[in-house]
């Protein structure tokens, strides 16, 4: 989700160091933030960086694996209206003739790296689920996403153990965001290719993306090319430009 004013950012705004210290500071803090990149003035980074690595185990403390996020039976869907984000300058396509057939490449820490088309994925069991997506922004839009658990591919696959976490790579110019595993194999989490009863549009982040109601929208990586299981985290494309890492509901 690309900063407020960004071509295709649908999905905008950034909450995070930023705007903390926009509020805190009121003019003071928009001063001193006109001079500096998203993770604030230099003087703040060592007090920001240790109020994030709180934020993430009380984050952490609370995530139950087990809880699910139900839509609202009366709640409307966003359908048409739901918004799309990308940081190219373009809707990112992909270009067959160019690069080959679109593949999902699985690797890492598994026992069988593998490469699996969107026929592939498709004969995978499926799941549909009617779920809300959260931005950092502040609001949220329910649609249905099908796919296939994250949880259900990484056994496919042998993901090892000792695997802690999960980065999302993408063909939207390298757009790419971690995760802790946990919420990986969490059973909201897939590896989706349709939403509301079609197949995913370029504008959603066709021909995959990852989605789950757990993580804020930005760490929900679209255009997917790439899931890469690994012992230790690696940031991700805003996270590296001071968004929060962790970004859990």
């Amino acid at each position: 989700m690309p900063p407020a004013g960004v071509a295709g950012s649908g999905d905008a705004s950034a909450i995070g160091r930023r705007r903390f210290l926009l509020a805190a500071g009121g003019g003071a803090g928009a001063a001193l933030l006109a001079a500096c990149g998203s993770y604030g003035p230099k003087s703040a980074q060592r007090i920001l960086m240790y109020a994030e690595r709180k934020n993430e185990v009380v984050e952490r403390a609370l995530f139950r694996h087990r809880s699910m996020d139900v839509a609202g039976r009366h709640a409307l869907d966003a359908g048409n209206a739901f918004p799309a984000y990308f940081i190219a300058p373009s809707v990112p396509v992909w270009d067959p003739t160019a690069n080959g057939p679109w593949m999902l490449e699985v690797s890492g820490m598994v026992a069988r790296p593998m490469r699996l088309s969107l026929a592939d994925l498709q004969r995978m069991p499926s799941v549909t689920q009617r779920i809300n997506h959260y931005c950092v922004e502040g609001w949220q839009a329910i649609a249905s996403w099908t796919g296939v658990r994250l949880r259900d591919l990484a056994a496919v696959v042998g993901v090892d153990p000792a695997a802690r976490y999960a980065d999302f790579q993408s063909f939207d110019d390298g757009y790419h965001e971690s995760w802790d595993i946990e919420s990986a194999m969490h059973p909201q989490t897939l590896v989706a290719y349709g939403m509301d009863g079609a197949f995913l549009g370029a504008a959603h982040g066709g021909p995959a993306r990852i989605h789950s109601p757990i993580k804020l929208g930005y760490k929900n990586t679209k255009y997917l090319t790439r899931i890469e299981f690994m012992p230790v985290r690696n940031g991700g494309y805003w996270s590296d430009q001071g968004y929060e890492w962790y970004g859990g509901i």
